[in-house]
């Protein structure tokens, strides 16, 4: 394994861009089925919870999940891999996600920046100061 694989940090809007560009690119939602389905989500993100309830602590056959949604393969060809987008909250949990990622053998793994809402803003609000929703970027909920 290469030592100088990292997660590749990206923007919202970026992020957007390069899904866009690349059909065969996937958007995973690392968030809490809870925030998932109540708080919403980029529309054709695949939920893969890295953390979820009732335990709170990091799945340990995450990676072996998202393998299942790229069909059981990384998806490479000529030194190229189906890059995978990943998003959380405000862009640490994806972080730590793709960390994980990288460690089992994806090589083409983003984290975007700002996450979903965004960090929260002067009175406690999040998506007001950044995220997936604040660059209206299409998104849905239950």
């Amino acid at each position: 394994m290469s030592t100088n694989k990292h997660v590749k940090s990206i923007s919202p809007v970026e992020a957007q861009k390069l899904l866009e560009e690349n059909p065969s690119a996937v958007l995973i939602d690392v968030r809490s089925a809870m925030e998932f389905l109540f708080v919403g989500h980029p529309k054709g993100a695949v939920h893969v919870a890295w953390i979820d309830e009732p335990d709170w602590k990091v799945d340990p056959a995450f990676s072996s999940h998202v393998r299942q949604v790229m069909l059981g393969g990384l998806n490479c060809d000529d030194d190229s891999c189906t890059p995978v987008v990943l998003i959380c909250r405000s862009g640490k949990r994806s972080h730590e996600a793709g960390e994980a990622l990288l460690k089992e053998g994806f090589n083409d793994v983003y984290n975007v920046l700002e996450g979903f809402e965004g960090e929260l803003d002067d009175d406690h609000h999040r998506s007001t100061v950044g995220g997936w929703r604040f660059h209206n970027l299409p998104w849905e909920q239950c």
